[in-house]
């Protein structure tokens, strides 16, 4: 499978490399996978010829976001077994190209505790904004960022 710069597949492309595999995947299903994934992670193009993540790609891909003005506020969910290393180094992108961070602390307890015990941070994206970090919003409300410096997180005292 070929991604576009943009990280664009081609819709008809995927179907068949799927149905290869054996797997019974169909437009009408994969169509229902796109509206209802809880978290939006895939998005059509307007006319559904194209199909691609919305974000937390492991490519260098172009997803052709505009820097956006973030919130004052935005949350980033970890377990407590990596909140030493990120005290130290900060929230770096790791495997991804962008930091993820949340608008609602309630889905940064849902990522979370995908790893283990939930560990909420607060990251001062205003001000970070203001001190000239680029941040992003993707189709489907992740905010993104190259890289949180530890100076704009607050961890909890427990963790």
């Amino acid at each position: 499978m070929t991604l576009d710069a943009n990280g664009w597949a081609d819709t008809q492309t995927l179907l068949t490399l799927v149905e290869k595999t054996g797997r019974p995947l169909s437009r009408s299903l994969l169509e229902k996978v796109v509206a209802e994934n809880d978290k939006q992670r895939f998005a059509f193009n307007e006319d559904k010829t194209k199909i691609r993540a919305s974000q937390g790609h492991s490519i260098e891909i172009d997803l052709a976001l505009r820097p956006q003005t973030p919130p004052e506020i935005l949350f980033h969910g970890t377990a407590a077994q990596f909140v030493g290393p990120i005290r130290l180094e900060g929230l770096v992108s790791q495997k991804r190209q962008h930091v993820h961070l949340s608008l609602e602390e309630e889905t940064a307890t849902k990522v979370g505790r995908r790893h283990g015990v939930p560990v909420i941070l607060r990251v001062s994206s205003g001000e970070m904004h203001r001190k000239g970090v680029v941040f992003y919003c993707s189709e489907n409300g992740v905010w993104l960022t190259e890289k949180v410096p530890t100076e704009f997180l607050e961890t909890p005292d427990s963790a």
